[in-house]
Parts: structure tokens; C-alpha cells; sequence
């Protein structure tokens, strides 16, 4: 048994179970499991030392040391950090890309209405001289400002 002591509690492992226990505590926080998938979880801790969940939790010292760090720098393992900023980069740009094919159909939706008028336009225009080859030819909108592109 140890003699290490937590809040008043003195840990109840072995030194050799305490090693193990570290041991394995390194390697979840180092993203290096040998027998879990990883997760900083007290499961996974007791699985990757190989001891029972019961002996772990006679280690009051390592499992404040545990919660302590995880109080500190999350729960997320360094694949699962990177792994949400991949995700929190492409919403970003998903975003800037959605607000540029909105800006599009605007100018779209602009240039639509801009072509109509001018077939409309047109096509009075080949009516009218249609009717009156010798004529002269008056444009059938004012001339006013131009529709913005």
C-alpha cells in the first residue's frame, strides 16, 4: 500500500498498481492507447492499467491527479481537438461560400430582370418597325439611370 494521501484519504494500491495506473494515465493524455479506444474516461484509465475499476478507485491520489488534469484541459484527446477544429474550419467556410452564392443569385436575379426588359424592349422595337419601316425610331423607356450589375 502507498502512503500517498488525498484530501485526508491515504491511497489503498500497491506501488506496482500505481505505476500502472500512471502509466496509463500518460498515455490516454498523450493520445497513445494500448487497450481502449482513447476517450479520457475513468473506464478506458482502469482498462489501459489493467486493473479492476475497484482497484483504481482506492487510488485517491492518482484519480484526483486524473480529474484534476481533465478540470485543466478537457475531456477531448488531441485527434478529437484537431478533429473539431477540422469541422469548426469548415463551417466557417461553408458559411463564407453560402454567403457568396446568395450574393450570386442576388446578382442573378438582377441580371434576369435587366434581360427581360431589353427582350421586351426588342421586341417593341421590331414591331414598331415592323409597322413603319420609314419612320423614326423612339425608344420606349426614358433614359434614366442604369440598372446596376
Amino acid at each position: 500500500m502507498t502512503g500517498s494521501t488525498e484530501g485526508g484519504r491515504e491511497d489503498q494500491v500497491s506501488p506496482k498498481t500505481a505505476a500502472a495506473l500512471r502509466t496509463a494515465m500518460t498515455r490516454l493524455f498523450e493520445g497513445r492507447p494500448l487497450r481502449t479506444d482513447g476517450r479520457l474516461t475513468k473506464e478506458n484509465l482502469y482498462k489501459e492499467a489493467q486493473v479492476s475499476r475497484a482497484t483504481m478507485n482506492r487510488a485517491h491520489t492518482i484519480l484526483a491527479e486524473w480529474d484534476a488534469h481533465l478540470a485543466t484541459h478537457g475531456k477531448a484527446t488531441r485527434g478529437e481537438a484537431k478533429r473539431d477544429a477540422v469541422i469548426a474550419d469548415l463551417k466557417r467556410r461553408l458559411t463564407k461560400k453560402t454567403q457568396d452564392c446568395t450574393l450570386l443569385e442576388k446578382k442573378l436575379k438582377a441580371a434576369q430582370t435587366a434581360i427581360a426588359a431589353l427582350f421586351h424592349d426588342n421586341e417593341a422595337l421590331r414591331q414598331q418597325l415592323d409597322k413603319d419601316v420609314s419612320g423614326v425610331v423612339t425608344p420606349l423607356r426614358p433614359k434614366g439611370p442604369r440598372l446596376p450589375r
